[in-house]
């Protein structure tokens, strides 16, 4: 009974998302020069838009970070393939092609930022509530978002964040190796470390947040997520975390993540509840 209570909940999840309309276009994230530019004057940062039917939009919007420990980007499991499921919701989805760091550390932040303000500069156009945009990553690209949950201002500060195995912590002994090294460098000082452990900058001005991980990431520790999830709470901003019993690292919109099904579900009615 379980298994096809289960499979009923994937069908009704997944088949509107065929016959749902949208409208899809790719824009160059810049005009001109990018600010904080990198020793890889060939990496360009870039969105890609989903907007949903317009009599299916409810004005929300998010912008999407995919992870790759800054050094490259999922661009389809943690990126465009959750486009369709977002649009069924009413959401318009920006998928963000950002520039690796490269030894500057604000490049990306920059471009996650510029998303943000790019979504409610289009704001009308889109069918966008300007207070409600979000923002959602995963792994490194968890790291990015909360970074600009926790750092950003005034048009570039999300309404919302959605943070999928995120990595939080650049301190030693909890952060993912390779992401700080990537982003920071390798002989980082403390006092970068320290602003950019995410966990360290929450306030009561931080956005809600969902957050979701598998006890059983030997990637990047659950310890990550789950501090986040202390600080928010210890700040009174609300955040729903999900923590499933398996699964690892790195599956973000793939069926075979044996919790696939629950974690849309999940993931749903928290979107539903505010």
């Amino acid at each position: 009974m379980k298994k096809i209570t289960r499979l009923l909940a994937a069908t009704l999840l997944m088949f509107p998302l065929i016959a749902t309309a949208q409208r899809t276009f790719e824009l160059n994230l810049w005009n001109g020069n990018a600010p904080y530019p990198t020793s890889d004057t060939q990496d360009t940062a870039k969105v890609k838009v989903f907007l949903p039917n317009e009599k299916k939009a409810t004005g929300r919007a998010i912008v999407i970070c995919p992870g790759g420990a800054y050094q490259f980007l999922s661009m389809e499991a943690e990126g465009t393939d959750w486009a369709a499921w977002f649009n069924n919701q009413g959401i318009a989805a920006i998928v963000l092609k950002y520039r690796m760091p490269h030894g500057q550390t604000m490049a990306p932040i920059s471009d996650a930022e510029e998303a943000v303000r790019l979504v409610r500069r289009n704001a009308s156009a889109w069918h966008v509530d300007s207070r409600q945009v979000g923002i959602m990553g995963f792994s490194a690209g968890g790291h990015l978002a909360s970074t600009i949950a926790t750092h950003s201002k005034m048009e570039a500060k999300p309404n919302f964040q959605v943070l999928f195995y995120p990595v939080i912590t650049m301190m030693p002994g909890y952060t993912h190796q390779g992401s700080h090294d990537n982003l920071l460098g390798k002989d980082a000082h403390k006092k970068e470390e320290r602003e950019y452990s995410n966990d360290q900058q929450v306030s009561r001005a931080t956005p809600r947040a969902f957050i979701a991980l598998c006890d059983d990431d030997d990637v990047v520790q659950p310890a990550n997520g789950a501090n986040y999830y202390m600080e928010l709470y210890r700040h009174d901003v609300p955040a729903s975390l999900h923590i499933y019993p398996g699964g690892g690292h790195g599956w973000g919109m793939r069926p075979s993540f044996k919790y696939h099904v629950e974690m849309l579900l999940d993931l749903k009615a928290w979107l539903e509840s505010f």
